[in-house]
């Protein structure tokens, strides 16, 4: 596995040399998933149906006449989510290679759509499209398609990412168009979590850091002249700065989302009998951490912290015992994703960053948010199937008939050399080829 800016400490012991080519492996799918992996998710998606209910009632009622409207539907697409990301766990994550370059052009199609008049407006922006009764949203689809491209073109390309014009350029000129196509709608949001993904698969995947570095400092003057020369983005960013001033008007939200945490105290005032929902506006969409710190408090919400850490930890985990480069790419950009998204979400409704349309990954009320995060998730569950298990390299080590059959030469010369090291492909971290009798 070629992690050229990631140290991996006693590769030997973790993961079992695999070929860099791997191809799909009807064995390995009849694994099982990541159990904790597996867990973390069902009961993210769980708990976010009750905490939706909880959020909208007041709202479902003086609008539709329903305390149930957003609960049904958060349901329906709980339970599509749920079989969504199961039924992608049984399918080869190898077999995504052919859809790479359809999925990259369709989603960039739907986004330039959205820019050009097809967009269904809400909220000042045009994010999504209406398909009869269905509304789909092409950025979150980007944020995937976007991930799972770098993790095919990376792969692809090995030691050659490295280079500027190869490695570095294209990968960001791509990333580029779709962060272009979300500030047209306008989505700031989104656009920076592309970047952030794409920075993150460039240094994982072992892009020279300098350049990395150079781009940053390129995007952060351009992020700076995007907010101050916007005049709605600037003026929240005033109203975000004194809050105080303007909790009555351009600051009310995060305002009554601060006061939602503050109420809720240690331990919360219990599900159901937050009093925020009757003043913070759409509150089981982008704001709907701020319920949560009301009812549950603040051990709910180092609980809901703790579960999107473990998420990116196994994410993190099962990427680093994938059989090859596509996979640990795709885990790392995946568990990125929803990792970047968690804490920006959050850092909004605490107030520590400007108000942001970010949903809260399986929590936030949206069917276009859910169902793209489960087919992520499925993806990696199917990823955490074929995940080389510590137990099953010791077993081969164990073994001395597999040991013998798979042994170089040289190494039943040297034991020092015929340890564990009987794969060239580990070279990448430190090994030089071997020596010629």
């Amino acid at each position: 596995m070629m992690l050229r800016n990631v140290r991996k400490v006693n590769v030997p012991e973790i993961v079992a040399p695999a070929p860099l080519d791997a191809k799909p492996n009807a064995a390995a799918d009849k694994n099982p998933v990541d159990v904790v992996l597996g867990a973390l998710l069902v009961a993210l998606i769980g708990f976010g149906v009750v905490a939706v209910y909880s959020a909208s009632q007041v709202y479902a009622t003086t609008q539709f006449h329903d305390p149930q409207f957003f609960l049904k539907r958060q349901a329906a697409y709980a339970v599509a989510a749920l079989v969504l990301m199961f039924g992608i766990s049984h399918v080869d994550y190898h077999r995504l290679y052919k859809l790479t370059y359809p999925v990259l052009v369709g989603v960039g199609i739907l986004l330039l759509m959205c820019v050009v008049g097809f967009g269904h407006s809400g909220g000042g922006a045009a994010r999504w499209l209406s398909v009869g009764p269905v509304h789909i949203q092409p950025a979150e689809m980007a944020k995937l398609s976007l991930v799972t491209w770098l993790a095919y073109s990376l792969s692809k390309k090995a030691e050659k990412v490295k280079s500027f014009a190869v490695g570095f350029l294209p990968h960001m000129i791509v990333a580029g168009l779709y962060m272009l196509l979300c500030m047209k709608q306008p989505d700031f949001g989104s656009a920076v979590v592309l970047l952030l993904l794409t920075f993150t698969l460039l240094f994982v995947a072992g892009a020279r850091v300098g350049y990395i570095m150079g781009a940053f400092m390129i995007g952060v003057p351009l992020a700076v002249a995007a907010v101050r020369f916007k005049a709605y983005r600037y003026e929240r960013y005033l109203a975000w700065m004194d809050m105080e001033a303007h909790k009555q008007d351009l600051a009310y939200q995060p305002f009554q989302a601060v006061m939602s945490f503050g109420s809720g105290g240690p331990w919360g005032l219990g599900l159901g009998r937050g009093l925020q929902t009757l003043y913070l506006p759409e509150a089981h969409t982008d704001f709907i951490a701020a319920i949560i710190g009301e009812e549950f408090g603040f051990v709910g919400i180092l609980c809901l912290c703790l579960a999107f850490l473990a998420l990116v930890a196994r994410g993190v985990r099962t990427a680093l015992r994938a059989p090859d480069d596509y996979g640990s790419y795709l885990a790392f950009g995946i568990s990125t994703m929803f990792g970047v998204q968690a804490l920006v979400n959050l850092c909004v409704a605490l107030s520590i960053f400007p108000t942001k349309g970010l949903t809260l990954p399986f929590i936030s009320f949206g069917g276009s948010s859910l169902l793209v995060n489960a087919a992520a998730a499925g993806i990696l569950l199917n990823i955490s199937r074929h995940a080389q298990q510590k137990g099953d390299y010791e077993e081969e080590k164990a073994d001395p008939s597999q040991k013998a059959e798979n042994a170089a030469p040289e190494a039943e010369e040297d034991p020092a050399m015929g340890d564990v090291f009987g794969d060239a492909q580990i070279a990448d971290v430190g090994t030089s080829e071997p020596a010629t009798s």
